[in-house]
């Protein structure tokens, strides 16, 4: 599914060249990007993948939009003047009517996050905060969340909470979060996923993004520089180092020639 068809970067110029986020593109030609199923923005440090999905995200006020500022130029909001001047167009339904709005589950997921989330879930105390306040996001009335907090089920589900963090590895856990984060029919932005996780287990969220974005009608675009996330995801991709913003195959791109390379030299070592 296509919520999102296109977003367009603003190509406004303003006098310093160092001001934020306007620095992260004025040496862009193209600041146009189109959105397949599955997108990604491919780059090295500093190439504005990040600030690209935080600009989508903002534009678009989506869950876990953060604002950013640039004190050190007065107290002009750049950051919100940028925002304003970025557009976008929405894709259609299956029976090619334009939607008037993302879902309202969509969401954009940041590495820390989940490894903030880890860290909260792997302290007790917080543990039923943190459960009663995902039923409240998700709409439980009062009452309901009431009753959920003196139950068998909230004493069964922190026990089996508190049995994963002891049994599976951060990694394990981050996959299991983006499992319960991710629902059908949604758009998703997702900054470097692969944090913390082995190269399986970054080939194994590759393969569910797939399913997710084919069956479940969910739409992602995802910053990521693995080569096991770029192999295996049946994305576009746009390659941010390159001022064209080009998209490319996966197999063109730097960091996966890299390790091409790499393996490569040492090939005598695993005959």
């Amino acid at each position: 599914m296509i919520y999102l068809s296109s977003f367009q970067f603003s190509d406004k110029k303003v006098k310093n060249p160092y001001i934020y986020p306007y620095n992260i593109f004025s040496q862009k030609y193209e600041k146009l990007l189109l959105f397949a199923p599955i997108t990604v923005l491919y780059g090295g440090n500093a190439s504005g993948k990040s600030t690209m999905l935080n600009i989508m995200a903002n534009r678009l006020q989506l869950e876990g939009h953060e604002y950013a500022s640039c004190n050190r130029f007065g107290i002009e909001p750049y950051f919100k003047n940028f925002v304003d001047e970025c557009a976008y167009t929405l894709g259609d339904d299956d029976d090619g009517r334009q939607f008037w709005a993302v879902p309202s589950k969509s969401r954009y997921i940041k590495s820390e996050d989940l490894l903030y989330e880890v860290k909260k879930i792997q302290q007790e105390q917080i543990l039923e905060d943190g459960y009663i306040y995902e039923h409240i996001r998700r709409g439980m009335p009062k009452e309901q969340r009431e009753a959920l907090k003196n139950s068998n089920q909230m004493i069964w589900q922190m026990e089996c909470i508190k049995f994963a963090q002891e049994k599976y590895s951060n990694g394990e856990t981050v996959m299991q979060m983006l499992d319960d984060y991710i629902e059908p029919d949604a758009l998703y932005l997702l900054d470097e996923p692969e944090v913390s996780l082995s190269p399986e287990n970054q080939t194994k969220l590759a393969e569910s993004l797939n399913r997710s974005a084919r069956f479940l009608g969910c739409q992602f675009v995802i910053s990521t520089h693995s080569p096991f996330m770029l192999g295996t995801l049946n994305a576009r991709i746009y390659n941010l180092d390159t001022k064209e913003l080009e998209v490319s195959r996966w197999t063109e791109l730097e960091n996966v020639r890299y390790f091409y390379q790499f393996f490569e030299k040492h090939r005598h070592e695993f005959q």
